[in-house]
């Protein structure tokens, strides 16, 4: 189940690049059956609401890309996949505990009060991240050619991420150290 798991996040991580490469060679229909197959493979794996939604709206995108033989709803992909992020994050905010407190739960389950505020921030700046990363996914796929559309969203957009949780990490051990110092 790992094995399946691993490949298909590699398979999306990668879902840009082989779109990219894939419109030279075969006629967006058949690419849209690709995104088609990933993302319900996704779902079915991970049986997750979150990832059903992606896979529906994924269903819609390549229906249109089907029927059209058109290559935008395909690079619109990642726009759907930022927007359900969004979502989830958001309703987490007005429906605690947020995704990031029960994340935080998982290797701290007596979180302290200051801790959920903390992690309650932190999932305010992952929302302005899904925001702004999901904004120029759309720039990057409807006025940008396919190689930058390409490079944002298979490369550039999970360094940002990086750089997001890298930086997260780094603040959030100065935090404690406050904390254990206060």
């Amino acid at each position: 189940m790992r094995l399946r798991t691993a490949l298909i996040w590699l398979v999306t991580l990668l879902y840009p690049l082989a779109i990219y490469f894939g419109l030279g060679h075969v006629e967006p229909r058949w690419l849209a059956i690709f995104l088609l197959v990933m993302a319900t493979a996704r779902a079915v794996i991970s049986r997750d609401r979150l990832w059903l939604a992606a896979a529906a709206g994924a269903g819609v995108l390549v229906l249109f890309s089907v029927l059209g033989n058109d290559a935008m709803p395909l690079k619109l992909y990642p726009v759907l996949v930022n927007a359900v992020m969004l979502v989830v994050f958001a309703v987490s905010l007005r429906h605690p505990p947020t995704v990031i407190e029960r994340l935080a739960r998982l290797q701290e389950p007596d979180l302290p009060p200051e801790g959920v505020v903390y992690t309650r921030k932190v999932t305010i700046v992952w929302c302005g991240f899904f925001v702004l990363n999901g904004s120029i996914a759309l720039i990057t796929a409807l006025w940008c050619s396919d190689a930058v559309w390409a490079l944002y969203n298979g490369l550039l957009a999970y360094v940002l991420m990086g750089v997001l949780f890298a930086g997260e990490w780094l603040v959030r051990r100065r935090v404690k150290a406050g904390q254990a110092h206060g």
